[in-house]
């Protein structure tokens, strides 16, 4: 495949999706993005309207004609539309599974009619309440239980893989799976539960900063310009095709040391507060207490790791999130 082309991103107003077009039209391609706004935001993809090479479709890709025409035109689709976000999982867990499903559903059956090769982003919420650190693609999985809305998620988005390999092995088409472990970064919204920049704005507003839970559970977080670098090389590696592949960083932090970072790193005064996961989504809320990936593979496939380290992220999401602010 060539790296130029035509490329389709579904997903692509939000927050790694616009990231990767503005890589993606860097590089040379053309870009078509498909997104009807639910989770993404046209300010993230504004400051490309006006490039010869973008095209954006405010639409569902679950719009079956829409998507198999585009997909007929394009080189290579990226399929990161999805319902995203713990808070948005527990406030509207129908339209979570729905959407996820039918929307990779659609998508699939496109390129697997026009042969086209798809890279479809997936989630360490696959691994589920895994203890085997650091989590392998070929480990077992281990998903709490269905009257635990968290895992629907989980489960809507291994159903994904499973669509998505079943599509490489039944008709030979090229699928590439990468689950991505806490991405984050400039544009990425807290509305939907997102940690980081709901920490960051707290601490510059100086109001307290919220750490749900006890605080010890442990996350690895990496910036969105590293897995982008991850996600633009993986379609055109060969020896990727019908793989799962994590990306994500091995620096663990626990939720709580984030919070002290950020505080630190904002020069803020805001106390840290912790909530119990019972007032924050409600009761049976669940969760894991680490996440970390292995990263054997990504790094075998296109030698890539992290640049970026945890302090260079936080002042990276900072300098955003201050540009966004209210005047005092």
């Amino acid at each position: 495949m060539n790296r130029g082309g035509q490329v389709l991103i579904t997903g692509g107003a939000g927050f790694i999706g616009s990231h990767l077009a503005d890589a993606l039209l860097g590089g040379g391609a053309a870009v078509t993005v498909i997104d009807n706004l639910s989770t993404g935001k046209w300010g993230n993809i504004d400051h490309l309207k006006d490039h010869p090479n973008f095209r954006a479709i405010i639409a569902s890709c679950e719009d079956r004609a829409l998507v198999e025409a585009e997909v007929a035109r394009s080189d290579v689709v990226y399929h990161m539309a999805s319902a995203v976000g713990v808070k948005l999982v527990i406030e509207r867990p129908v339209e979570t599974v729905e959407t996820i499903f039918h929307g990779t559903d659609v998508v699939l059956k496109a390129a697997s009619r026009f042969r086209r090769p798809v890279l479809l982003t997936s989630t360490s919420e696959v691994y589920g309440k895994s203890e085997a650190i650091p989590f392998r693609e070929d480990d077992d999985v281990v998903m709490g239980p269905t009257s635990k809305r968290r895992w629907a998620y989980a489960c809507a988005k291994a159903l994904d893989e499973f669509l998505a390999l079943a599509h490489y092995h039944q008709t030979n088409l090229p699928v590439f799976i990468v689950r991505l472990f806490n991405t984050v970064g400039p544009r990425q919204t807290g509305q939907y539960g997102m940690v980081l920049p709901t920490f960051v704005r707290q601490a510059l507003r100086g109001d307290p900063i919220t750490v749900y839970g006890d605080g010890t559970q442990r996350r690895c977080f990496c910036s969105v310009l590293d897995v982008v670098d991850a996600l633009k090389r993986l379609p055109f590696t060969p020896a990727a095709e019908g793989k799962v592949v994590n990306v994500g960083s091995q620096e663990e932090v626990t939720v709580r040391e984030l919070a002290e970072r950020v505080k630190a790193r904002c020069r803020s005064d805001s106390e840290i507060r912790t909530i119990s996961y019972d007032a924050a989504y409600g009761p049976g809320f669940d969760d894991m207490m680490r996440r970390v990936p292995d990263l054997t593979r990504v790094k075998q496939l296109i030698g890539w790791r992290a640049r970026f380290d945890l302090n260079a992220i936080i002042d990276q999401v900072t300098e955003y999130v201050q540009t966004k602010l209210p005047p005092a």
